[in-house]
């Protein structure tokens, strides 16, 4: 009887070595997909977080008569005026969507609203020690966040302070330094409500962004009436990292709101 030898060849190290490389580079390419999935969900949540923000923020000042002012920061999503009703509001440039207020839903233990990646919705109106402009005859301040007064005044009066500007680059306190850096001006806008995104937490002051190069996140935290938005861009970007996500409420809005459900003249 012949007996035929078998050779069993096993895998050398060269191709032990490549198929290595081969599955890292598939789970590599899972994971960046996975993450991108993630990313985009979250941007997109968030994006219909602060649109719902808006609506609800609009059916307020229907019902009430006017804008809520911001909730302070370090208390809770309730708004914050001094004295309470005046609708003077304590925090106009540097605080947060009052959740609590206006009946937003998603909030956190403290009752701030939260975008999708946990940080509380921010909020900014027309501060009351800023002159209206246009006003026909006289006006008291507060305006937009007063029901009173913003009848009375009636719909020639315009805001003057805030402003959304293409890049903090020249911007002021209340100024984006030139029309060519100006996505709106001075007399448009009544209120922001923004998310400051997922990169947040390293860089949580007007302070950290700057240090970390962010200088156009750090315009949306220094507590004043400019403001800045764009696309995203990365980390080496002029003006560093940008990942805000804003919305706004325009003065035309506004007022066509209330006239439309009889609110105003």
């Amino acid at each position: 009887m012949k007996h035929t030898a078998r050779f069993e060849r096993g895998f050398t190290l060269t191709e032990l070595a490549i198929a290595f490389v081969i599955i890292a580079l598939l789970l590599a390419s899972f994971v960046y997909t996975l993450s991108a999935q993630v990313e985009q969900r979250n941007f997109q949540e968030t994006r219909d977080r602060l649109n719902s923000a808006r609506d609800v923020l609009l059916s307020y000042a229907i019902v009430m008569g006017r804008l809520p002012c911001p909730a302070a920061p370090d208390t809770t999503g309730i708004e914050s005026d001094s004295p309470v009703g005046s609708g003077t509001c304590t925090n106009p440039y540097n605080g947060f969507l009052p959740a609590i207020t206006i009946g937003y839903q998603q909030v956190d233990s403290s009752g701030y609203a939260l975008d999708a990646y946990g940080n509380r919705i921010r909020y900014a109106v027309p501060s009351s020690a800023v002159a209206l402009s246009g006003c026909t005859g006289t006006s008291t301040l507060p305006h937009f966040t007063n029901s009173t007064n913003l009848k009375a005044n009636g719909i020639t009066c315009l805001p003057s302070d805030l402003v959304v500007c293409k890049s903090a680059g020249g911007i002021g306190a209340s100024s984006c330094g030139g029309s060519a850096n100006a996505v709106t001006n001075q007399n448009i806008v009544v209120a922001i409500i923004f998310s400051v995104g997922k990169n947040f937490p390293t860089a949580p002051t007007a302070a950290s962004a700057t240090a970390a190069g962010r200088t156009d996140e750090a315009a949306n935290l220094n507590a004043n009436a400019s403001f800045v938005f764009h696309t995203l861009t990365p980390a080496g970007a002029t003006n560093g990292e940008f990942d805000d996500y804003f919305v706004w409420v325009t003065v035309g809005e506004l007022y066509g709101r209330l006239i439309a459900a009889g609110v105003l003249p």
